[in-house]
């Protein structure tokens, strides 16, 4: 972790430069409720990992800001049957919805494959407004209390997009792709690739 990242992770602070992000974020949490059990991983999330650690929990929150990890999330997410809260920011805009396997559509069926790496380029190369990976988060973070009591209405088949420089939300109604390669009547998502070579970054 660097200063870079801290106009943006709150849960990080000057004192902790030059830590794991993950020890970092476990001291925070502790600090705030020592009853919290934080279980850290010191490894890049890669095909040699990922499924054993999607198979784990009951719910997975992407943060990440890659097509690469967003593709192999979304698959083992549908083989193991687990639920994917997304949310991902660029610039002054966010969004979110849930990928809930087979009740909804998957990743790959908004994205069936990657946007060349010139029209997607990454927070650190065209920036982002500081408390917007906040908002997104916390939105995040409720959808993700929802889907695992089981109450409300998630945003399974919904797109919720927020423009921080109009203060506006919209909503997007998104379905699933019989024909995807992920989660469709044929789907196999137990062998697709990642695009790390077309995205130009490591998975």
């Amino acid at each position: 972790m660097d200063d870079s990242n801290l106009q943006r992770q709150v849960i990080h602070n000057t004192e902790r430069i030059g830590q794991y992000k993950a020890e970092s974020a476990r001291t925070t949490i502790n600090a705030l409720n020592p009853d919290v059990k934080v279980v850290t991983y010191i490894e890049r999330l890669d095909e040699t990992n990922v499924k054993q650690l999607v198979s784990e929990y009951d719910l997975i929150i992407d943060g990440t800001d890659n097509f690469p990890t967003r593709y192999m999330l979304n698959d083992a997410a549908l083989i193991f049957n687990k639920p994917v809260v997304h949310g991902s920011v660029f610039r002054f805009e966010g969004q979110v919805t849930v990928f809930k396997p087979y009740d909804g559509p998957c990743y790959r069926c908004l994205y069936p494959e990657p946007p060349p790496p010139a029209l997607a380029p990454s927070c650190a190369e065209a920036g982002v407004l500081g408390v917007l990976p906040g908002i997104i988060g916390l939105l995040q973070a409720t959808e993700a209390i929802k889907v695992l009591l089981g109450i409300g209405e998630p945003l399974v088949g919904r797109l919720l997009t927020y423009d921080a420089l109009s203060g506006e939300f919209m909503e997007l109604r998104l379905f699933r792709d019989p024909k995807c390669e992920a989660c469709g009547e044929h789907g196999h998502p137990e062998d697709l690739p990642t695009y790390a070579d077309v995205c130009a970054i490591p998975a």
